[in-house]
């Protein structure tokens, strides 16, 4: 097979640029929202983890349109990130990583919530009851025992979202060198006479990313529970 041809290689290298900012920009959130989840005990967190794993359930391009509505230059977060900070979202690389990350972080709060939930809450406890603030049990317990399972989180967040299609095309549409990532470029490949083999190039390095990122979660999620069973 060909090498990658220049607009090939574009294409994936925007994918991993949105993935990249896709996955660090929604971590922090991931964490929180999986410890709220997991620990938590309060009203309306059912409502929270539905709201969570809605863009699992709902169609690509619903979840593309909503964000237009809302992020793009009419709808009301958008508008005003425009009007106050020059920043604009649709049709721009930046909202194919916002869609990549709402897509994503449903994976990435799940595979944290349960490393969380692995972790025994006496541990967590104990260092409460030797006066250590909530903000220091988490730095220096519940943290290093949970990093593994971030990190599944983080790979399987980066592979969905550079994987994203429905709803980044809805969002920012497919413009070759701005907001054209690998499986978009590969949608439009495959309309054009002649394009099949770049396509099928395409495919190749998608498939060889998800498996990796698959292989790379497995061996990070083994890793946890050896760690938390004192293997």
């Amino acid at each position: 097979m060909a090498a990658l041809g220049p607009e090939e290689w574009q294409a994936v290298a925007l994918s991993l640029k949105v993935a990249f900012w896709a996955t660090l920009l929604s971590l922090p959130a991931g964490i929180l929202v999986a410890l709220a989840l997991a620990r938590g005990r309060f009203w309306g967190r059912g409502l929270l983890n539905g709201l969570v794993h809605l863009p699992l359930i709902l169609p690509p391009v619903v979840t593309g349109y909503l964000l237009l509505l809302a992020f793009g230059r009419k709808g009301p977060v958008g508008a005003f990130l425009d009007q106050a900070f020059g920043f604009t979202f649709a049709f721009r690389w930046t909202g194919a990583a916002l869609a990549g990350a709402v897509m994503a972080f449903p994976l990435l709060v799940r595979a944290i919530r349960l490393s969380i939930e692995a972790v025994d809450p006496k541990l967590e406890e104990a260092a409460a009851t030797l006066g250590a603030s909530r903000l220091r049990v988490f730095a220096t317990v519940t943290l290093p025992l949970i990093l593994p399972g971030i990190l599944a989180g983080a790979i399987l967040g980066f592979a969905k979202a550079m994987g994203e299609f429905g709803a980044t095309i809805t969002f920012v549409s497919n413009i070759p060198g701005q907001t054209q990532t690998l499986p978009s470029a590969v949608y439009a490949f495959l309309q054009v006479p002649g394009g099949e083999s770049s396509a099928l190039r395409l495919v190749v390095v998608a498939i060889a990313v998800a498996m990796t990122a698959l292989f790379l979660s497995e061996w990070v999620s083994r890793r946890v529970a050896r760690r938390i069973a004192g293997k």
